[in-house]
């Protein structure tokens, strides 16, 4: 998201976040460990992350007939089933974003798909241009589910809306870059699905490296990254004001349609959760089963049930919230707050004593003091 360019390379901050916490695992058995990292990582990639993206190709798909069939004859019905479809795409993203690796990470996906604030006016000199470029790095906050929030739900009313795409004078262009949207966000999803069901697959599962270079490496400090950066500051922190001097409300996650950024938190909470526990099509090898393979201990209670019990404080937390977190932010804000805290904990739970018992590297470099 946008606030990654203002992240300053402080490494410092690594050390003393770990330094602050109470005190990490109890026991660091690396040494002992003989878990199956491949069975693991089978289970990943076939039961997470290739589900997954099938999913959320099929729903890209759905999205650009939508678009299409809404170009073609705009109207009220219309508009209305490409909002839905627009929706249930974007909850379909929300558990393939954590995958960053492989051809994702190159094609930058969760960067092009969903950096927001999406930034409306840049958008609307494009549209008066009548050209874009979205390979290029200067308009990655002009595409994606949020530019599509903007231009499907920032207008006013439906029967405004529609106008722009009938009787505007640049209806025509205002088409186009619609469609160039959902043709971008097709292609992105199915370039990394093909990937994974040719050669990645198995270039994954059977790099069970335990190194920086492995595989599962990888894939954890990816997981944690988005937990922390996307998700924990992302969705909460940054629109809270946790890292500013005021609340961000303009930076909340569906600024447009602000009734679902709450759902879409949940949505990527569960699908973080889901994959700690190994719980995908079906339940298999996990951080959490390898977590209890090693017996990690944190105050006398075990690493992987905190963890997961966690992950429960922070859903609760959450379910108080109102379906619109622009209204939360302004009604009353400690609740965000106090949701970003428990979302934080987690964050010590996992980046700090998981990585330790499992041996394995933050391989980015912080600025937030975590």
């Amino acid at each position: 998201m946008k606030y990654f360019k203002a992240y300053l390379l402080i490494a410092l901050f690594i050390a003393v976040s770990c330094d602050t916490d109470d005190g990490a695992s109890d026991q660091n058995p690396g040494a002992n460990d003989n878990f199956d990292r491949g069975a693991m990582l089978v289970h990943w990639a076939d039961n997470f992350i290739i589900p997954a993206y099938t999913d959320f190709d099929a729903k890209a798909l759905a999205l650009d007939a939508s678009v299409d069939n809404f170009n073609t004859a705009p109207s009220i019905a219309t508009l209305a089933q490409l909002r839905e479809d627009w929706l249930t795409a974007y909850r379909s993203f929300q558990k393939v974003s954590m995958f960053e690796i492989g051809k994702a990470e190159m094609l930058n996906v969760r960067n092009r798909i969903n950096i927001y604030p999406t930034n409306s006016q840049e958008i609307e000199d494009l549209i008066s241009q009548g050209s874009w470029n979205f390979e290029l790095p200067s308009t990655v906050d002009a595409q994606g589910f949020p530019a599509m929030d903007y231009l499907l739900n920032g207008s006013g009313t439906d029967q405004e809306t529609i106008n722009k795409y009938i009787t505007d004078a640049n209806a025509e262009n205002y088409r186009a870059y619609l469609k160039s949207l959902s043709e971008n966000i097709k292609s992105l999803a199915n370039q990394v699905l093909v990937d994974w069901n040719s050669n990645f697959r198995n270039t994954y599962i059977t790099n069970t490296s335990s190194s920086a270079s492995g595989a599962v490496d990888q894939t954890v400090n990816a997981f944690i990254f988005y937990y922390e950066k996307s998700l924990r500051a992302g969705k909460v922190g940054i629109p809270a004001g946790v890292f500013s001097a005021n609340p961000l409300p303009q930076n909340v996650e569906a600024f447009y349609k602000k009734d679902i950024s709450k759902q879409l938190l949940q949505d990527a909470l569960k699908a973080t959760r889901d994959f700690f526990n190994g719980n995908g099509t079906t339940s298999g090898p996990s951080l959490k089963a390898y977590l209890d393979a090693l017996n990690v201990v944190k105050n006398g209670s075990d690493l992987s049930t905190l963890i997961d019990n966690q992950f429960t404080a922070a859903n609760s937390q959450i379910s108080n919230l109102s379906n619109n977190f622009v209204e939360q932010i302004a009604q009353d804000n400690s609740q965000m707050t106090a949701t970003y805290d428990e979302l934080q904990r987690n964050v010590i739970l996992m980046k700090v004593d998981m990585l330790q018992a499992l041996s394995i590297n933050i391989n980015y470099v912080d600025a937030d003091g975590d």
